[in-house]
């Protein structure tokens, strides 16, 4: 599992996009652990995959 600021490295975010995420939402599935924040890497992947945008390929010009 992977603390926030394994996440915050991971991503390449500051360590208090992760607990926006937290509070916010709008981020990988985060778990509660006591008083701890984790994340399961599978997770974290996951939700990376799920913000892929499509390349510009493919992209007719007017």
């Amino acid at each position: 599992m992977a603390t926030p600021t394994e996440i915050a490295d991971y991503c390449r975010v500051p360590l208090g996009t992760v607990y926006q995420w937290s509070s916010r939402g709008g981020g990988p599935k985060l778990i509660k652990v006591g008083r701890h924040l984790r994340a399961r890497w599978g997770d974290l992947e996951d939700w990376l995959d799920a913000q892929t945008i499509p390349s510009g390929n493919g992209r007719t010009s007017a």
